[in-house]
């Protein structure tokens, strides 16, 4: 069994902007430095209009997981996030997310949109499948890294909408 995550977004800013951000590297090690936890890292990268791709990796501190996490998974948890991004249209970008927890029986899976509205401003939907391979717990386990993945994706986009407002053109 696995837990779907549904995240969605909304922000005054046009998608070319918001992927010009989110793929920028001084903006992923900001993010990663302010909100990656320790030994948070940008491991690879490559991006330009057309695409991208990059690992991240993520740190969370033992003190911070829930005691159902910790009873399987002790110590501090390292994970690695690979996301790819494919330009489809000018403000429109779709990509796919994949994540690990090295050592553990845990992953995730999914699909990210980031497009324009008709209103202005854009619009980023993540799309995951978390899986927690843990007999008789994994289900309660996937429902802990639901809620904290989706706590990540908020702190993230709040974030990003920080940056875009300082660093405004």
């Amino acid at each position: 069994m696995s837990r779907q995550i549904d995240f969605r977004s909304v922000s005054p800013h046009p998608a070319d902007e918001v992927y010009a951000t989110m793929v920028d590297p001084d903006y992923l090690r900001a993010r990663l430095e302010r909100i990656g936890g320790p030994g948070a890292n940008l491991l690879e990268h490559s991006a330009d209009v057309q695409g991208a791709r990059y690992r991240l990796r993520l740190g969370l501190d033992a003190k911070d997981l829930p005691a159902v996490v910790r009873s399987v998974l002790p110590g501090n948890l390292t994970i690695e996030r690979n996301e790819r991004w494919t330009r489809q249209d000018s403000g429109r970008y779709l990509g796919d997310v994949d994540v690990t927890i090295p050592g553990a029986p845990a992953s995730a899976t999914g699909g990210m949109r980031l497009r324009d509205l008709p209103e202005g401003g854009s619009e980023l939907n993540v799309r995951a499948d978390v899986r927690v391979s843990v007999p008789l717990i994994g289900g309660k386990i996937e429902g802990v890294v639901g809620e904290q993945v989706q706590r990540l994706l908020t702190a993230e986009t709040a974030f990003t909408d920080e940056w875009l407002a300082q660093n405004a053109r």
